[in-house]
């Protein structure tokens, strides 16, 4: 075994509170593409920029484009947990790990087992009627696309149903904020995987870490590398699949 994922090993073993943070890289090995790699939805070429078409002022002027881009870009039905959303979910069958703050829309934590998430960013596999608040799930969004006007409408009132997604222009949940800083602060032990830290303000939410161990597994630098205990540069999945 590697000398440092003895190390990682380590920390976990004498951990008990144990805080996972993660962003695209956690999802990149079940298929989901991230945003900011050389291969990633920001380097395609479409209409408009994928940054401008997940903005809120773009939902709201130009439906259509967006659900079209959304659908085929976001919506991933096939994808399937891999090694570390299950060994996350088995550190927190274990009474190891207490929380994971994601910035993933996928909700691949919770299919592989995880109970105590905090989704940054929302969730694909939540819809809810913007008149009425009436959720739908991921298949009325897809199936939509055959409705006369392209747009998923409220089966109740009518209304524009909109992803419980956080687009650009649009802040984040009170409650989720609160209860991933909360956990974080609680938190004896930090790792920070599969994100470039660059989206705020939730790379700023690892200020609140106070504890013993931070770890921080990403295949390139970030900013945390300085201030962590462990830096790992490798992907995750053939870091998890180590650990015990």
């Amino acid at each position: 075994m590697d000398e440092k994922i003895e190390q990682l090993q380590k920390m976990i073993d004498e951990s008990s509170r144990i805080v996972f943070f993660g962003g695209a890289g956690v999802s990149t090995e079940s298929g989901i593409p991230d945003f900011r790699s050389q291969d990633g939805l920001y380097q395609q070429k479409w209409k408009y920029p994928p940054e401008t078409i997940i903005s809120r002022s773009f939902f709201d002027t130009n439906p259509k484009e967006f659900y079209r881009f959304y659908r085929e870009k976001l919506i991933i039905k096939n994808a399937k947990p891999n090694i570390t959303h299950f060994k996350l979910a088995e550190l927190e069958q274990k009474g190891k790990l207490s929380a994971i703050v994601t910035q993933n829309i996928d909700g691949l934590h919770q299919k592989a087992g995880s109970k105590k998430v905090f989704e940054l960013h929302g969730s694909t596999l939540r819809n809810f009627c913007m008149k009425c608040g009436k959720f739908y799930d991921d298949n009325f969004i897809l199936e939509s696309k055959n409705s006369p006007d392209s747009l998923p409408h409220c089966t109740e009132c009518n209304g524009l149903v909109k992803p419980d997604v956080v687009l650009y222009e649009e802040g984040l949940d009170e409650n989720v904020i609160e209860g991933a800083i909360q956990a974080i602060k609680n938190a004896d032990m930090l790792i920070i995987g599969g994100t470039s830290l660059v989206v705020y303000p939730a790379a700023g939410f690892i200020r609140y870490f106070t504890g013993k161990n931070l770890a921080m597994i990403n295949k390139t630098q970030t900013q945390a590398d300085e201030m962590a205990n462990l830096v790992i540069h490798q992907g995750l999945g053939s870091v998890f699949e180590q650990i015990k």
